[in-house]
């Protein structure tokens, strides 16, 4: 009797899973759920090395958590880059096929790295939403801040990633939804279709609508912090306009009353 073929080693520093499910949601962008090692430990908002073996060696790069700790699978979100070293790979990756996830989460979207704050910003553009996906359903989260208004800008429509999920299911989740139902606002922009709102963050921020038009006073370090993930334009725009407010500039050593994830996956 034939035994079965030994399983494949993982490279060291990294978890061996299986792809669960993949979700493609437009031609350049998709996401994918995929096993999780018991001893796989993450916050909410870090990201961790994940990819391929290719020609015998990992081929990976940062990708946050779109699931929350609290979930036994992990999921992620990721854009298609046709000539992209792993991004060209991954997007044809099927349900029982094998990705790496690194054995180490890390990452500056914690809520520990900013000072105790009133309202939580949270400012994503395309794939910059995944971090924020998992904070949202982090009961942690809520128990820190007052309210948390979540941003998230695209160019269409349909790469409105997860629209159903934070505007519908998670309001009426068994164990969040009421959380969520008293301190979630979300608020999704579309910049080359038409929708109810077309403006780019930095605009909104600018003219003072993102804040008025939820009723409440302009951006404030005493009162706001803030948590930006997106493009290297979006990044550093943000950025300028906090800290022409009074805005800081925190991290695992000290705290301030924002920060921003520098790791982005653009290949």
């Amino acid at each position: 009797m034939d035994s079965e073929p030994a399983p494949v080693a993982a490279p060291p520093g990294f978890f061996r899973e299986s792809v669960l499910t993949v979700h493609h949601w437009t031609e350049r962008l998709f996401s994918f759920t995929c096993t999780r090692d018991p001893a796989f430990r993450f916050e909410a908002g870090q990201f961790a090395m994940i990819g391929l073996v290719v020609n015998g060696k990992p081929l990976v790069r940062a990708y946050s958590m779109v699931s929350p700790p609290w979930e036994e699978n992990l999921e992620f979100l990721s854009i298609k880059v046709p000539d992209g070293p792993l991004t060209s790979r991954l997007q044809h990756i099927r349900p029982g096929d094998a990705v790496l996830i690194g054995r180490k989460a890390t990452g500056t979207l914690l809520p520990g790295n900013l000072l105790p704050g009133g309202v939580l910003w949270l400012f994503a553009t395309g794939t910059g939403l995944a971090p924020f996906m998992s904070l949202i359903r982090d009961p942690d989260t809520y128990d820190r801040f007052e309210r948390i208004v979540l941003v998230h800008t695209v160019r269409q429509v349909n790469e409105l990633a997860y629209r159903d999920l934070i505007s519908k299911q998670l309001f009426e989740h068994e164990l969040l939804g009421e959380l969520v139902r008293e301190k979630l606002t979300y608020l999704p922009s579309v910049t080359r279709e038409a929708f109810h709102t077309s403006a780019r963050i930095t605009t909104m921020i600018e003219s003072g609508r993102l804040t008025a038009e939820l009723g409440l006073p302009p951006l404030s370090p005493e009162r706001d912090r803030a948590m930006l993930c997106g493009s290297e334009a979006m990044n550093a725009d943000v950025r300028a306009l906090l800290e022409a407010r009074g805005f800081t500039e925190g991290n695992n050593a000290a705290p301030g009353t924002y920060v921003v994830e520098k790791a982005f996956v653009t290949k």
